[in-house]
């Protein structure tokens, strides 16, 4: 019995892998939540943390769905929208921003306080053609938005009306605030840019260098590292920037048709999710990054959403033959 000990010491120590079952992956799926009879392309997320509500723009399906995260159901659908694109979550104000892209509208609803949800209208604002991606400034209270051949809207959350816009040299794609909330930074794909704006003066103060790529949609800031990080389609490439300087400090190998990329800074990982139907795990690896996983999902499920406060990786799936509608739950391994 001691030589059979023995030996079983000296394989764990030889190959560690045979003595031990296989590494669960850094992304666990943990729950499809069914999204029902919706058809088509699903775009951007939104989250409600005081009621765990995850906000679902269906494109395709010219709805958007309120999913209950913590019941991992349907609660509501705001139907007989146009093309809906970005969706924003306004918590002083209990108000939902949809941005529609056939219709050029920012629309707003007010959230009920009671159950079941409503949703009633409270106004709209017309853009113009292909209203898009939306986020919150918090550091001055007001929503802007991407719209039309070159613009970010401001809104005012108040008055519910356009207070700015900012003029950029094409259509924006995804674009987030500095670690600082003076500049934001833009995807402009049909100019081949990615842009830097002041927020203070409503205008582009330079462009960052791209290095001959292109079709750039997916964009974090990691504020920790203050570094900005883009995804481009051609090649697919992640690029990794300093958010101070714009002087770029690596590239690295990913995914095809990338959507989305997220911080998650507990892990010092980076996520992105692409529609060759996977997501690459990146994690931090002296002055860069190293893939260290890629989870297999669906092809075309390219939009997802990182929520640090619940730990979980949210990613829309949209209605194939073998697969319904859904949103995919991972939770981040260890």
């Amino acid at each position: 019995m001691k030589r059979v000990t023995m030996l079983a010491a000296l394989v764990g120590l030889l190959f560690p892998a045979a003595s031990r079952a296989e590494d669960p992956a850094p992304l666990v799926l943990e729950a499809k939540v069914p999204l029902g009879a919706v058809a088509g392309r699903i775009d951007h997320f939104a989250f409600d943390p005081d009621r765990q509500l995850l906000f679902v723009a269906e494109l395709g399906n010219d709805s958007v769905g309120i999913v209950d995260l913590k019941e991992r159901k349907v609660l509501h659908r705001i139907a007989g929208l146009n093309e809906p694109q970005g969706v924003a979550w306004h918590p002083a104000t209990g108000t939902l921003y949809v941005a529609n892209a056939g219709a050029g509208s920012l629309r707003l609803y007010l959230a009920p306080t009671f159950s079941p949800p409503t949703f009633t209208l409270l106004g709209r604002n017309e853009l113009g053609a292909d209203a898009d991606n939306i986020r919150i400034d918090p550091w001055r209270n007001r929503i802007v938005v991407g719209y039309g051949k070159g613009a970010l809207a401001v809104i005012d959350p108040a008055s519910r009306q356009k207070i700015a816009d900012m003029p950029l040299k094409g259509h924006p794609e995804s674009f987030q605030f500095d670690e600082t909330g003076s500049r934001i930074f833009v995807n402009v794909p049909g100019a081949r840019q990615i842009a830097a704006l002041d927020v203070a003066a409503n205008k582009q103060i330079s462009t960052l260098e791209t290095a001959g790529a292109s079709s750039n949609f997916a964009m974090a800031v990691d504020p920790d590292e203050h570094r900005l990080l883009v995804v481009f389609r051609s090649p697919a490439k992640l690029m990794v920037f300093a958010t101070q300087t714009g002087k770029l400090e690596g590239n690295f190998d990913t995914c095809r048709d990338a959507d989305d990329v997220f911080v998650d800074a507990r892990r010092r990982r980076i996520y992105v999710s692409c529609g060759e139907g996977v997501i690459d795990v990146f994690t931090q690896a002296g002055g860069g990054y190293q893939r260290t996983a890629r989870i297999p999902t669906v092809a075309g499920a390219r939009t997802s959403l990182f929520v640090p406060a619940n730990d979980r990786l949210y990613l829309g799936v949209r209605a194939t033959a073998s697969e319904p509608a859904a949103i995919w739950v991972f939770r981040p391994h260890p």
